[in-house]
């Protein structure tokens, strides 16, 4: 792995951390007027990265390191029979790729997404700027993926192609249709999707032990972890 070189990193003050109730965080950040390209992208995910509309960051934190950078090797995946089952039940859904452009049913569903399941967190209340500046980004690959029963819009997934995978950016979908385990389902489309285009690599965030919200990442097996810069199998159980 080589990083870019010349590209400068700024690490934010001390703030409140998002996963960790009592925790302190620091983010360290590329620089955001140097010219990125997806191909940086891909290098800087490489260590861990991420990116958040046009800001590439990682946790950078003093004395914790419970933020973990994950990843799915899609050819070893193997979907329990839970997720087989949702599968399943999803097998009427229709999905189309789309660019990644504004489109106001997509901003709608997201907008209730975040109201009905994250009123508590950082992204409440949602606006459009807010969604804008958080999903797209002027230098990535970046598609929507849209899922459909019927005309009904019922999730859309916002995924970036890199070199040798696909980063689960983010996914909002219908609350209302609980049953259907969407969130799951679009994990696993993705990692299909990944198997389809020959992309041996799902990246699926930070996992955090103690957030309960990160949990669902540990269904998808087996899982790798990025430590001490190194990417080695996550235990389960």
């Amino acid at each position: 792995m080589t990083a870019p070189s010349g590209l400068k990193f700024f690490s934010t003050p001390p703030h409140s951390c998002s996963y960790l109730d009592d925790e302190q965080a620091i983010t360290l950040f590329a620089d955001p007027e140097a010219a990125i390209t997806n191909t940086t992208y891909h290098q800087l995910s490489m260590y861990g990265f991420r990116r958040s509309g046009n800001y590439i960051y990682k946790p950078q934190c003093a004395t914790c390191h419970a933020c973990l950078s994950v990843r799915v090797p899609v050819s070893a995946f193997q979907a329990s029979r839970q997720q087989r089952r949702v599968w399943k039940n999803n097998k009427d859904l229709i999905v189309r790729k789309v660019p990644a452009t504004y489109v106001q049913s997509h901003y709608d569903l997201y907008a209730k997404y975040i109201c009905l399941r994250h009123a508590d967190g950082d992204m409440y209340p949602p606006s459009v700027a807010q969604y804008v500046s958080f999903l797209f980004a002027d230098w990535s690959e970046t598609w929507l993926y849209e899922f459909y029963s019927g005309d009904r819009l019922l999730a859309v997934a916002v995924c970036d192609v890199l070199k040798n995978g696909l980063s689960a950016v983010y996914t909002f979908y219908d609350a209302d249709e609980e049953k259907r385990s969407l969130g799951t389902y679009a994990v696993l489309w993705q990692i299909a999707e990944a198997k389809k285009l020959n992309l041996p690599y799902v990246y699926l965030g930070y996992w955090v032990e103690k957030s309960r919200k990160m949990t669902y990442k540990t269904n998808f097996q087996p899982l790798e972890a990025l430590v001490n810069q190194q990417w080695q199998p996550l235990p389960h159980g």
